[in-house]
């Protein structure tokens, strides 16, 4: 598995910075965003390192990605998102993206939100 030393997220999946874990499994961490947007603010990130989405390799990583929003709904149910919810992608500078290890935002519950 591909790792980042200086990466936060690969320091979170090793277990080195605290987490509060919502979902796990070999392939997938899945945690509460630290200063969430809304009710419901998880992060679901692949163990393997992969900066950006920009950096996937589609013969490869599909069937990662494809797994990555198959567990959104779920999660976001399970979490209280139960009328809905927002998957978000932030990708290099001009995306947003501040963590360069690819992750994707659920985001959801009762509105208004505090944010975006």
């Amino acid at each position: 598995m591909n790792v980042d030393h200086n990466c936060i997220f690969c320091k979170i999946v090793a277990g080195q910075i605290p987490s509060r874990k919502a979902y796990e499994d070999d392939e997938f961490l899945v945690f509460h965003d630290i200063a969430p947007w809304a009710p419901v603010h998880l992060l679901i990130i692949p163990k393997a390192h992969i900066a950006t989405l920009s950096d996937i390799d589609p013969s490869q990583d599909a069937g990662m990605l494809g797994r990555m929003l198959a567990l959104a709904p779920r999660l976001a149910r399970e979490h209280g998102a139960t009328n809905g919810f927002r998957t978000i992608i932030n990708t290099g500078s001009d995306g947003g993206q501040e963590v360069y290890h690819l992750h994707m935002h659920v985001i959801g519950g009762p509105r208004p939100w505090a944010k975006g």
